[in-house]
């Protein structure tokens, strides 16, 4: 067994995707059909069999483990998890959400964390269990590569966990070189390299106050390149004033986070350790603004528009970053839509919440009653209602993360070597 995915052992098997969607089924094999005669595929080699099963999603690829012992062991056997990274299927750009309430993530019936994940494609929730993952004290941070990131919820240098849901695996990174609150966090995962960035609630006077004053940074790169410790790499802007436990956009080797009032998009080199501001357009009217990835190499901005003069109606828009600093306008949300969606939030008062991944853009109210969350396709230019989460109400769920299932993660072996297991802070 590959040492670098022994901890799914601990976990019961197979791990399980509850899902909301009911297939039909059939009594029997569909013999009418030549393609799917069993003497065909009883006879098929070991290595096609295993290329079709690496080509399954997730859902399925679990659900298949069941068929035989074989099949159940694939995902401890290097060859197969070789050949699926040799043939990584197509991304799926599906979306990760929790409980907002960060102090209640756990599964009451297992004592364990968990999580709701969407498939955009098939508009179908499930259930996805964090086993490992210390039931209290660690909230969910960003998401990348087929990694969760988890930080630590107490104001001092903060530990960061690393877990992969699908293959079992936890890694810990050392503890952070400065005591923070909330800080921003930019994550980015390579098939080879790990990307960390913390910026912002520095916690000063013996923790007595909150400044956003550095940020720090931790990099491995099976490349050579490491910094295998956080390093302080810049001041932060003077006027910058991030959101608590904002998240960062990482495009192209920079890093997007919004800081308001005033609204800029401040923006970091990764290389450089440079930061410099991006003025927003429509400054004035702007409401719940947010940075999101476009999936093709561009920064969006979505945000919603108050309606302070005649010539400015109220609407949710989306801008596109081009060269420079200039944003155009690329896709306002359906009047119509807007009118429920803009009428909800109102009565919420909390705004909404939005996050990016490949073609779609997923908006929610939090603390919403109505279940209403909304799906764009920036392909399709489609707005589509999303089917409610069954197993918590939309208006409870987290803001969301971009989340990228992935069978294995091999970078993470380089956190094996550099950091060996150690027993989680308390």
């Amino acid at each position: 067994m590959d040492p670098h995915f022994h901890c799914l052992s601990e976990i019961p098997l197979p791990l399980s995707f509850s899902s909301t969607y009911a297939g039909s089924s059939s009594s029997g094999s569909n013999h009418d059909d030549p393609w799917m005669d069993p003497r065909i595929w009883r006879k098929l080699p070991t290595r096609i069999l295993d290329r079709i099963i690496a080509f399954l999603p997730p859902p399925a690829f679990f659900r298949s483990r069941c068929v035989c012992r074989r099949w159940n062991g694939l995902l401890f056997t290097n060859t197969f998890l070789q050949l699926y990274l040799d043939i990584f299927p197509h991304r799926r750009h599906w979306f990760l959400f929790f409980k907002a309430d960060t102090q209640n993530l756990i599964d009451d019936n297992n004592n364990r964390a968990e999580g709701y994940l969407f498939d955009p494609y098939e508009l179908v929730w499930y259930r996805l269990p964090f086993p490992l993952v210390p039931p209290s004290g660690f909230s969910p941070a960003a998401s990348s590569g087929g990694l969760v990131c988890w930080i630590s919820d107490n104001p001092a240098p903060k530990t960061l966990l690393l877990s992969n849901p699908l293959s079992g695996t936890l890694n810990q990174l050392p503890p952070t070189l400065t005591s923070r609150y909330q800080p921003s966090i930019g994550f980015t995962v390579t098939p080879t390299s790990i990307d960390v960035t913390l910026a912002g609630d520095d916690l000063i006077n013996n923790a007595l106050a909150v400044k956003n004053s550095t940020a720090e940074r931790f990099r491995v790169d099976g490349t050579g390149c490491f910094l295998p410790t956080w390093q302080i790499t810049s001041p932060l802007p003077r006027l910058c004033n991030f959101e608590s436990a904002g998240r960062m956009v990482h495009i192209n080797g920079r890093l997007y986070n919004m800081s308001y009032h005033p609204f800029n998009v401040a923006t970091y080199d990764v290389e450089t350790a440079s930061w410099w501001d991006i003025q927003p357009p429509m400054k004035r009217f702007l409401k719940c603004p947010s940075v999101v990835d476009s999936g093709t190499g561009k920064l969006l901005l979505v945000a919603a528009i108050e309606k302070r003069s005649l010539i400015v109606p109220k609407s949710l828009r989306v801008w596109s970053l081009q060269e420079g600093t200039t944003w155009v306008e690329i896709e306002r949300m359906p009047q119509l839509l807007y009118d429920r969606f803009g009428a909800e939030m109102e009565s919420c008062g909390n705004g909404f919440h939005c996050v990016g991944h490949g073609e779609f853009i997923v908006f929610m109210i939090p603390g919403s009653s109505r279940h209403l969350g909304v799906l764009f396709n920036m392909n399709t230019k489609l707005w589509k209602c999303m089917p409610p989460c069954p197993f918590v109400g939309m208006g409870d769920l987290s803001r969301g993360f971009a989340y990228e299932p992935r069978l294995a993660t091999p970078v993470t072996s380089l956190l094996n070597y550099q950091f060996p297991a150690a027993p989680f802070p308390a």
